[in-house]
């Protein structure tokens, strides 16, 4: 019976694109209020006193019932309420679940789990939003980021939303500042024993790790790679510095390894290659997105690493 519910809802959704936050805001309330109602239903009894909007609508009644599934983020702060096109989807909605109620009956349990359900995938397909205010750093600008990535990491369990920002703006930046195909660049979720790489980047006889979490494991690939002639170097996050630097003082390669934060190291080079004029870093900000979200299409699946570039 829920297969039959859930093709029967995606259908209809494919056929309305109710994809987008307007319709979902819509018809997760909507459908709460037909829990109540008796069938058959009647679209008159949906609207407004004026006739001119669909009653029941609003960011806080929207917000409860998101909460209640266990989602915290805001999907239309009005509830959908001004979205265009709510009547006529409204009354579509409606002689749909007529027309489903004369078949059998509806479970509305799993009619508002599925919703909730679109709701997760809206917000989990929404791209990453990179604010670049000239009144602040590169690096704070790129902190809110790596938040937004902390964030989804925490709301979709077994994902490295975070991991995989790091490696590909990593490889963003260096693919701009070095010859074309002096390095490869592969998939964040590609392990490096399976492709026989010795760490994320190899250039001439550096090798670059990146990492938001280094450990032991990261120490001993460190110190193979000391072994076979090469320079380790280590990317983390900032307040994962401290943490790369004491397990390389503990092993023993503190003097041999490199490390770095891609704060300084992004905003670095970004600096330089505008010659310190705030009226152009925007611009090679902008470039080392676009190349970014470029190496998403190519090398990832999920289109959801994509990052929005938006200026203040």
């Amino acid at each position: 019976m829920k297969r039959n519910a859930e093709n029967r809802l995606k259908q209809f959704q494919a056929e309305h694109n109710a994809a987008t936050k307007g319709p979902l805001a819509l018809l997760i309330q909507l459908t709460r209020t037909i829990k109540s109602k008796e069938f058959p239903l009647k679209p008159d009894d949906f609207l407004t006193e004026n006739k001119g909007q669909v009653s029941g609508l609003g960011g806080g009644n929207l917000k409860k019932i998101l909460k209640e599934h266990g989602i915290s983020q805001i999907l239309a702060s009005e509830g959908g309420r001004t979205s265009r096109g709510n009547m006529g989807l409204m009354i579509k909605y409606i002689e749909f679940l007529n027309d489903w109620n004369r078949d059998e009956s509806i479970d509305f349990e799993i009619v508002e789990n599925f919703w909730t359900c679109q709701v997760q995938e809206y917000f989990r397909n929404q791209p990453f939003v990179l604010s670049a205010d000239p009144s602040r750093t590169i690096g704070a600008s790129l902190d809110e980021l790596f938040v937004q990535a902390r964030i989804r990491q925490k709301q979709n369990p077994g994902t490295q939303y975070l991991g995989a920002m790091l490696q590909h703006l990593i490889a963003a930046k260096l693919s701009m500042i070095l010859p074309r195909n002096a390095f490869e660049i592969h998939g964040a979720s590609v392990a490096d024993s399976p492709t026989s790489r010795s760490g994320d980047f190899v250039i001439h006889k550096t090798i670059i790790h990146c990492t938001t979490a280094p450990g032991e494991p990261l120490m001993d690939k460190c110190k193979a790679n000391l072994k076979n002639g090469y320079l380790p170097l280590i990317i983390t996050i900032f307040d994962r510095v401290k943490t790369a630097c004491d397990l390389a003082a503990d092993s023993g390669i503190s003097d041999r390894i490199e490390v770095w934060d891609i704060q300084q190291f992004l905003s670095t080079n970004i600096n330089e290659h505008c010659q310190f004029d705030e009226k152009n870093r925007n611009t090679k900000l902008a470039d080392i997105i676009e190349n970014y979200n470029r190496i998403i299409n190519e090398k990832e699946t999920d289109p959801s690493l994509r990052i929005e570039f938006e200026t203040k």
